[in-house]
């Protein structure tokens, strides 16, 4: 690589690493694997980053390696067990309470699901742009982010039945 080429990468990483960092935590929920997925994104953008310059829309391309890695991750047979959260010692504040509540919603959504909300919601892409990353058409793309929202609309008014 031309030493513009990486100077242009690091400057590229450097300004969305958090972004992509917070991305795939959305997408995994665990901040370990999100930095592993950030570093195997990383990884392949600085071995096709000529190519992704080349793209029309570099963060959809960033994305959309983001987005297989995580599916290429869950594919792992190690990575269907279920782990069981220890029990808190003490009380979980109420805006806690409250993230922790919406990232549940989230995780308890199917894979595809959560990936069209995630790309469509937090990282503002258009739903072309959706369908693209993750291979769908954009009719799944909207009758899947459709369904997630319901079933997130459904366990909010649950939750603010128990309040």
């Amino acid at each position: 690589m031309k030493r513009d080429d990486e100077r242009a990468f690091r400057d590229y990483v450097a300004v969305r690493l958090e972004q992509l960092r917070r991305t795939a935590y959305l997408y995994c929920r665990d901040w370990h694997l999100a930095d592993d997925l950030v570093g195997v994104t990383v990884g392949k953008l600085y071995a096709h980053w000529r190519r992704a310059q080349a793209a029309d829309n570099v963060d959809a391309y960033v994305h959309g390696i983001l987005i297989h890695a995580w599916l290429d991750e869950r594919r792992r047979p190690w990575r269907r067990e279920q782990p069981i959260a220890d029990v808190p010692d003490s009380p979980i504040p109420s805006a806690d309470r409250d993230r922790g509540d919406v990232l549940k919603a989230l995780a308890d959504l199917p894979q595809r699901r959560r990936a069209c909300v995630v790309l469509r919601y937090y990282c503002d892409l258009s739903i072309e742009q959706t369908a693209i990353m993750l291979g769908i058409s954009t009719g799944t793309v909207k009758s899947q982010t459709a369904r997630a929202l319901q079933s997130l609309r459904t366990l909010a008014a649950h939750l603010n039945e128990e309040d």
